[in-house]
């Protein structure tokens, strides 16, 4: 089971580094490691979970984050109140096909598994409102 201690923090070579494209058919240990990845975001964004195993919620999860320079990313967006997710995928060579111009921020605020410091402001940066992706899924 993957815990907090298993995600690399800022600074981490790993984060920086371009992560590797992956063949198909993935190999056993790539296909549990995705497996887990999505694991964790379940159990984070349980509450009873997530606190028995002091675990910050997230709703994706990257290889880089783990130490693993592999393009692999779990997500898992909830649905509003108890409608199912918006997204429970893991995707595998993720490419941004075409974005949008319009940009959006989460007034909330949004942060990162990777930093443990709180940053100020609303939000670290404007992300693309819509984009389409090419990828596989595991």
């Amino acid at each position: 089971m993957i815990t907090m201690k298993d995600i690399v923090l800022e600074g981490h070579p790993a984060l920086r580094k371009r992560a590797e494209k992956l063949t198909f058919p993935l190999t056993e240990e790539q296909q549990e490691l995705a497996k887990e990845m999505l694991e964790f975001l379940h159990n984070s964004q349980n509450p009873e979970i997530a606190e028995k195993y002091e675990l910050r919620a997230g709703v994706g999860l990257a290889a880089p984050q783990l130490g693993k320079s592999i393009q692999m990313i779990a997500l898992l967006v909830p649905g509003f109140e108890d409608e199912e997710p918006i997204l429970n995928e893991v995707w595998i060579n993720p490419r941004i096909m075409r974005e949008s111009v319009k940009k959006a921020c989460l007034k909330e605020g949004e942060g990162c598994l990777s930093v443990e410091r709180d940053v100020p402001g609303n939000c670290s940066s404007f992300r693309t409102r819509d984009c389409q992706i090419s990828r596989r899924e595991r």
